[in-house]
């Protein structure tokens, strides 16, 4: 099972598009946002995705009670700062990633196979045994990359792909 992962898009709609049109033409059953969607203009192109979305919180995400309306219109629940989600067999833990050391925690907990943040718009891939992954910045505003990441839950092998 492939799975897309995104987080930081910041309504940067262009770049929320090629990262939906990725997606859809790689088949990924599953889409990980880990947070910062920001306004909710951006949720009608979010529900374009072919895959089930789980999305969790960011600290830019201000209006959370206009944007759950937004997406419980195209069925989409916001899973609240911290999805726990067991797919193809592995735990994997999804967040936003404001607090470095929730981050490490998570990872050395021994629970999980993998650990999916965002907020830093670095883009990286770490074992720590478990796996960490930061897909960077859709949004492209702070490195100047517009990035994601796929996941493929039966080798847990990762990548960074640039849109």
């Amino acid at each position: 099972m492939k799975i897309g992962i995104m987080s930081d898009t910041h309504d940067r709609l262009d770049a929320v598009e090629r990262a939906i049109k990725l997606f859809n033409s790689m088949e990924v059953e599953h889409v990980l946002h880990a947070g910062d969607i920001v306004s909710p203009f951006v949720v009608p192109r979010l529900a374009r995705l072919r895959a089930r979305l789980t999305v969790v919180w960011g600290n830019n995400d201000g209006d959370r009670l206009l944007l759950s309306r937004r997406m419980a219109e195209h069925g989409i629940e916001p899973a609240g700062e911290l999805a726990v989600l067991t797919l193809a067999g592995r735990r994997l833990a999804l967040l936003h990633g404001t607090s470095e050391h929730i981050v490490r925690a998570l990872a050395a907990s021994g629970e999980f196979d993998a650990v999916v943040r965002g907020h830093t718009h670095e883009a990286s891939i770490t074992r720590t045994p478990c796996l960490v992954i930061n897909p960077g910045e859709v949004c492209g505003y702070l490195t100047g990359r517009m990035t994601v990441a796929v996941l493929d839950l039966a080798s847990m092998e990762a990548e960074i792909v640039e849109l």
